[in-house]
This record gives C-alpha cells, sequence and structure tokens, in this order.
C-alpha cells in the first residue's frame, strides 16, 4: 500500500515537473529581431556643452507662483533660439501661458497624421540644507569625467535638448518630415503641468488636432534592475497611475496637557487612529493587467526559477506576487498606493490642540477611480474613528490613471524597434508610469501615449533622480539624440503606420 503511494506521488511530482517544463519552454522570446543600427556620427563635447549650458539656468516651477523664475526660463528660451538656429528658422514657435513652448514643423502631406514629443523646462528644487552634499554644485552645469552635472541634466533637459539636437541634425541633411512634427516643452510639469501641458493639450484639442502617437518622459533603459533579467531591460511606459491627495481633518476640544481626555479621543490620538487604518487596509492588488503583460514579456529572458514561477503563475502566483509587494518599485504596479505625506497638529507640548490634519496620496492603478478611492478611504477613516469626527476634502489635481496604449499597435512595434536598434543588448516590454508626467494631459488626443526616457540608468542613477548629485553620462546622452533622431526620422513618414 505504501510502495503504490509512494508511486503515485512521484507520478504526480513528475507530472507537475513535465507540466512546468512544458509552459517554460513554450513562452518563448518575444524580442524583435532587429538589426543594431550603425551609431550616427556627433559631435558629442558639443551637445554636452549646449546641455551643460541650459542646466546652469535655474528653472525652478511653482504651484502657487506661476511667474516664479520667470527670467530664467526666458534666458532658457533664448539660449535654445540661439544654440538651434536652424530649428527656429524652420519650426513654428508658440510661447503658450507665458513660459511654455510649442514648436510646429509642417509635414508635406497633410492627409498624414502628426506625432508629438514632449519634454519639459522645469526642474524640481535642491532641498535646502544638501547643496554641500554634492560633489559640483547644482547648477554648475560643471562637465567632468563623462557627465554632465546638475539638477535637470536628466530631468528632464536632457530629454528635451537631445530632441532639439535631432531636430538639428536632421535640418542640417535636407529632411523634410511627411507628418507634421510638434515638440511641445511645458514649464510646471513638476507640480502637475495644468499651465503648460493642460494649455498646449487644449490648444492642440481647439485646432482640431489627432495625434499619431505622443512620447514623454518616463520608463528607463534598466541595467541590473530587474531582477532575473541579466539584459538591460527597455521598459516602454503604455500607461500612467492617477494621482488624488485627500485632506483629513479631525477636531476634539482643545485643553491642558494635565488633563487629557478618554484614551482615543484627542484630536491627535483620533488622526493615529485614521492614518493607521488607511495604512493598513490598502487596496487590494495583483498581477494583472499591465504588471501582468510586462512580467510575461521578460519571462522568457530571465533564467532559472524567476522563468520558471513567472511562466506558471497558475501554480506561483501567490509567491510571485508576495515577492513583488516586498519591493517598493514593484508593489506600485500592482495597485493603488496609499501614502502617508503630511500630518500637522499641535502648537506646544503643554496644550491639547482642537484640530490634526493630514494629507495622504494616492497613485491609482488603471481600473481604480477617483471615485472609488475617496468611497475606500471614507470607509476606513469612518471604521477608525465614525462617521461625525472628520472632514475629508479632495485636494486640486486629482486625475484618473491615463489610457493603456496597446503595446500590439504598429506605433508600440515602432518604438519597440527604435529602441532595439540604438540599445541592441537591452530587451523591451511594456511597462506602468507610476510617478505622473505631462503626457497625462494629451490622452484625448491619440490612444498612443507613451512614456518613455532613451537613457540607461542603473540603481545607483535611480538616486539621482530628484536627489544628489543629477548627473547626465555623455554617452548616454548621445544615445539620446540618436534615438531621437531615428525615431524621427522613420515615424515622420506617412507610411510608417
Amino acid at each position: 500500500m505504501l510502495k503504490k503511494l509512494l508511486l503515485g506521488v512521484l507520478a504526480l511530482v513528475l507530472l507537475l515537473a513535465a507540466a512546468l517544463t512544458v509552459n517554460t519552454l513554450r513562452k518563448g522570446s518575444r524580442q524583435l529581431a532587429v538589426p543594431a543600427l550603425a551609431p550616427i556620427q556627433l559631435d558629442e563635447q558639443g551637445a554636452a556643452s549646449r546641455l551643460a549650458e541650459a542646466v546652469r539656468l535655474r528653472t525652478v516651477s511653482s504651484r502657487d507662483n506661476a511667474l516664479l523664475n520667470a527670467d530664467q526660463f526666458r534666458q532658457f528660451h533664448a539660449l535654445l533660439q540661439s544654440r538651434f538656429p536652424k530649428v527656429h528658422a524652420t519650426l513654428k514657435r508658440e510661447v503658450v501661458a507665458d513660459l511654455s513652448l510649442l514648436y510646429t514643423w509642417p509635414g508635406s502631406n497633410p492627409k498624414a497624421k502628426p506625432l508629438l514629443l514632449l519634454a519639459h523646462q522645469d526642474v524640481v528644487p535642491v532641498a535646502p540644507g544638501t547643496e554641500g552634499d554634492w560633489q559640483m554644485a547644482p547648477f554648475s552645469g560643471e562637465i567632468k569625467d563623462g557627465f554632465v552635472w546638475g539638477r535637470g541634466s536628466w530631468d528632464d533637459k536632457g530629454n528635451l535638448l537631445s530632441q532639439l539636437e535631432a531636430v538639428e541634425m536632421l535640418l542640417a541633411s535636407g529632411f523634410v518630415p511627411e507628418r507634421t512634427i510638434y515638440l511641445a516643452y511645458g514649464a510646471d510639469e513638476e507640480v502637475g503641468g495644468l499651465r503648460g501641458a493642460a494649455k498646449i493639450a487644449a490648444l492642440l484639442k481647439e485646432r482640431q488636432v489627432q495625434l499619431d502617437f505622443v512620447i514623454d518622459e518616463g520608463l528607463l533603459v534598466l541595467d541590473g534592475v530587474v531582477p532575473g533579467v541579466k539584459q538591460p531591460a527597455a521598459l516602454i511606459g503604455v500607461a500612467e497611475k492617477g494621482y488624488l491627495s485627500l485632506e483629513l481633518e479631525v477636531s476634539a476640544t482643545p485643553g491642558h496637557s494635565s488633563m487629557p481626555p478618554p484614551q482615543g479621543t484627542s484630536a491627535i490620538a483620533m488622526m493615529s487612529a485614521a492614518l493607521k487604518r488607511l495604512d493598513d487596509q490598502q487596496l487590494p492588488g495583483g498581477l494583472r493587467g499591465v504588471a501582468a503583460e510586462m512580467f510575461d514579456t521578460l519571462a522568457p529572458e530571465m533564467q532559472g526559477f524567476s522563468r520558471v514561477a513567472l511562466s506558471n503563475l497558475w501554480l506561483f502566483g501567490p509567491l510571485v506576487q508576495k515577492q513583488l509587494q516586498n519591493s517598493p518599485s514593484s508593489n506600485a504596479m500592482l495597485r493603488t498606493t496609499t501614502a502617508l505625506t503630511i500630518v500637522n497638529a499641535g502648537n506646544k507640548e503643554n496644550v491639547l490642540p482642537g484640530r490634526a490634519q493630514a494629507t495622504v496620496n494616492f497613485r491609482l492603478l488603471p481600473g481604480d477611480t477617483k471615485e472609488q478611492v475617496i468611497e475606500h478611504a471614507r470607509q476606513q477613516v469612518t471604521q477608525a474613528v465614525g462617521a461625525d469626527k472628520f472632514k475629508m476634502t479632495a485636494l486640486p489635481g486629482a486625475v484618473n490613471a491615463s489610457k493603456v496604449a496597446p503595446s500590439s499597435s504598429a506605433q508600440f512595434r515602432l518604438l519597440n524597434t527604435t529602441i532595439r536598434e540604438i540599445f541592441p543588448d537591452a530587451v523591451v516590454a511594456p511597462g506602468l508610469m507610476v510617478a505622473a508626467t505631462d503626457s497625462i494631459h494629451y490622452g484625448e488626443l491619440s490612444d498612443h501615449v507613451f512614456k518613455f526616457s532613451p537613457v540607461r540608468a542603473n540603481a545607483q542613477d535611480l538616486k539621482r533622480f530628484h536627489g544628489t548629485d543629477e548627473r547626465l553620462a555623455i554617452s548616454n546622452y548621445a544615445d539620446a539624440i540618436r534615438f531621437y533622431h531615428r525615431l524621427l526620422s522613420e515615424s515622420a513618414k506617412a507610411n510608417s503606420f
């Protein structure tokens, strides 16, 4: 009897192993077979010096003051006019909402749908007190050790100027696009883009412009960052998470700290309970949608157990999801995230405050809506403190997640092909942009909105994003120029899609 049982178990194990092997091998590589493109010759040092000049201009934007640093933005505009003369002699240039720029390069075929390249002029400020932590002064635009150093070198003047470098080169060669090409450069992306990108999008909509595709900053060519993938992984953002901030307020009777109220009824205690409940009871996640497609595309490129697990989610799904949830970056792709970001209460150590306020930020997964998240938050806070104990207000700037651009489209294939030509060692997959970009405002103008920055980055590079010692390798910058040069020369053909 025991022998039969052991044989039965062995048979089941062998059957399971066979099923896992077949499923794993059946999922072959989905990478396009694309010949590497011979790199075009560039004046890399000249391009780097122009980027360095741009970095020296402190184009820090403000949510509240539309004209903060306006002189720096206007100097930036003048620099672009001076350094890219062919662009400014050929393309129509419009200033939108005081500081944002829209360029139009007319195509020779009016029936061909136009395309749009995005970037932004503004940069985030340097955290006060950290200036001395930088190896090079934050706005020095220093060129050293093969890098352009300074705030904005990567985010996002590197993208903006590489696009203009590519257009300048194409104009010098006599290239005439069949499609009209738009370049849109907002001045307030870092604070929501409502004055820049939103106004430019509204202007194009008013002109009844429908775009074949849009490309904005976004995901990168990640080297050594995606677990299980040895090659660099070029992730094309096909969707962007939504954004919602809720302000909570609870009130209680103020008083002297020597006579505190019953446990859990002070303003701070109630706010603490509400925030803990929101943090503990986050919205459910799952390996679905864009995240599922990304890992399904990358699975055949992985080695060992990672490949087996991702090729057999019917068995390993819960284990894979648990592992992904342990990393902040991958967890953000699986769910609408909840982040406790601001708390204010009290102003003296011996006074019980009568009010406590907090702000909670949510990044919405495609498929979740603002209304659903607000209702979820209301239910959790009610459970924590009672329905009549708090006020909840949605702050301005809330937006649902973008549409998902289809990865089966000709537009995605062209972008995929271009990446493989410029970065032949990379594997390409669709991905989800978890941060905010200007492209969220262009959803009504195209079904094909992509978020991708043609820049190689490793784990150490990612720490510099919005952080200390931001820099861009000159070799990376040259590849970005080559990428936009190739993308424009191919996508501007009327029959490219």
